[in-house]
């Protein structure tokens, strides 16, 4: 079953590969303003997606449970709760 995730304002189309880009601005702003190197990008972007995967799939079983097609808020705020105890 495919489920719709409903992005507001901040989405268009269907996700793909998390740009680059996105994770090493938000490791600088976060990091103190440090560079980061490529292979710290790599395994910080491939942690990323990983981290989305899982909270996409615990998100998509709460829906489902729900008898809904459309991925809500607070489908991500349980699959956010359950991930950091899981941690």
């Amino acid at each position: 079953m495919l489920l719709r995730i409903v992005l507001g304002n901040a989405g268009g189309g269907i996700m793909g590969a998390l740009p680059n880009a996105v994770v090493k601005r938000l490791l600088s702003e976060h990091g103190g303003g440090l560079r980061v190197s490529g292979t710290a990008l790599e395994r910080a972007v491939a942690a990323t997606e990983d981290y989305i995967s899982r909270l996409a799939a615990e998100a998509s079983s709460s829906a489902t449970a729900a008898k809904r097609k459309t991925v809500m808020d607070s489908d991500i705020d349980s699959a956010r709760a359950k991930l950091s105890q899981a941690g």
